[in-house]
């Protein structure tokens, strides 16, 4: 132990606890609990018998079987600015101001952002399975939080508003908060 407390440089935490664990005598202790803990575990049941479940079905809902996946492009004609990458976690999609933006899937309004500042004016729109869509830097916006939409619904006009250096549209898709590659949920062309 007088070792421990010489030490000048480090922390004298860990220097004990590798003293105190690297003793021989306690190696063997640990060692051999270790091994009989794991035999004692594998004879032990892994489910609970005799007890008895009830389950209550809290909310039912009839979601309709459809092998349709309509999933499309923000915008009529597509053409690539900047793509998907580490710095930029979305598209950007070349066009006009006032072309007309589509939701890429159907979902509702989440939020509805005006500013001057960053994605300037932007929509995020909700859809099935944790997905989520932003549509930023738009001129002009047709939607209000809650709306239902569909793909075929106008949800904005492209723009320049926010950090942006011309007119276009930025596209970000996220999981459950998360940006993921937009080619794996838009169809390829």
């Amino acid at each position: 132990m007088g070792k421990v407390f010489s030490v000048k440089n480090g922390s004298k935490i860990s220097l004990l606890f590798r003293h105190v664990f690297e003793h021989k005598n306690i190696k063997k202790i640990l060692g051999a609990n270790m091994a009989i803990m794991m035999i004692a575990t594998s004879f032990a049941p892994t489910q609970a018998s005799g007890i008895e479940y009830e389950s209550t079905i809290v909310k039912e809902e009839v979601t309709p079987l459809s092998t349709k996946i309509t999933t499309r492009y923000p915008v009529k004609k597509v053409k690539l600015n900047q793509g998907y990458h580490f710095f930029h976690p979305g598209l950007d999609l070349d066009g006009f101001v006032g072309d007309s933006i589509y939701p890429i899937k159907d979902g509702y309004v989440e939020a509805v952002e005006y500013s001057r500042f960053a994605y300037g004016n932007a929509v995020i729109v909700r859809h099935a399975g944790g997905y989520t869509s932003l549509y930023a830097h738009l001129s002009k916006i047709t939607v209000k939080k809650g709306d239902r939409l569909t793909t075929k619904d106008v949800i904005g006009e492209m723009g320049s508003t926010g950090r942006s250096t011309g007119a276009h549209l930025h596209l970000e898709i996220r999981k459950n908060g998360f940006p993921v590659y937009p080619y794996s949920i838009l169809p390829r062309n």
